[in-house]
């Protein structure tokens, strides 16, 4: 686990796009998770895309920030949609790409049908000057949370086709990141409420920090 100042130096250029989308910024290029609705943006050396459905996959999104050289990593419907140097994963892959490796982790629904476990969709570890960052994807509280060991834990809060609030909270204490932010909320469903109550029930329990969204 890495300590704070190092996460905090990495934190600092963690940038929310709103819904599931971050873009953090890197010399070599800035790494994107979901892009959706983007305005734009600096070109990136690497987008994760943790499944194929609207607002995760947007081939005109991705094509915004896209070079010759961008490496794609997503699971195999993402990646029939996309162009470039694609490359389909499933859970419990590992990727390295020069001085950051990629763990690919399963993110599925337990109680609801909207993202099966069969689809093989992915959440994603990303690991960046010692500091790694849990993109969860969408996906409930499943039992494989148990097992990951992260500094930063990226988690849906807006229930409906994710965890609610209250789940993500079961889910950052058995996880146990130094620092949780919310996502998935503010755009198809959930709001700052969401966020909200995700950071009160955590209080003196684990770190949140709900990030500002950008254009």
């Amino acid at each position: 686990m890495a300590d704070q100042a190092a996460i905090d130096k990495v934190v600092g250029d963690l940038h929310w796009l709103g819904h599931d989308s971050f873009r953090l910024d890197r010399p070599q290029g800035a790494i994107y998770f979901d892009p959706y609705e983007l305005t734009g943006g600096p070109q990136a050396s690497l987008i994760l895309i943790s499944h194929d459905h609207f607002d995760h996959c947007v081939p005109d999104d991705v094509a915004k920030i896209q070079g010759e050289n961008t490496v794609i990593l997503t699971e195999a419907d993402s990646a029939d949609k996309l162009s470039g140097k694609v490359k389909a994963l499933v859970p419990g892959q590992k990727v390295t790409l020069g001085d950051i490796t990629v763990q690919t982790v399963p993110a599925y629904n337990l109680n609801k049908e909207f993202h099966p476990r069969a689809n093989g969709w992915l959440g994603f570890i990303l690991t960046v000057d010692g500091v790694s960052i849990y993109h969860a994807g969408d996906t409930d509280y499943i039992p494989e949370m148990e097992h990951l060991h992260v500094d930063v834990a990226l988690l849906p809060v807006s229930g409906t086709y994710v965890m609610t609030a209250e789940e993500a909270v079961a889910a950052a204490q058995v996880i146990g990141p130094k620092l949780a932010i919310p996502m998935h909320y503010g755009a198809i469903v959930g709001d700052e409420s969401d966020a909200q109550r995700f950071a009160k029930a955590l209080e003196g329990i684990v770190q949140v920090r709900i990030l500002p969204k950008e254009g």
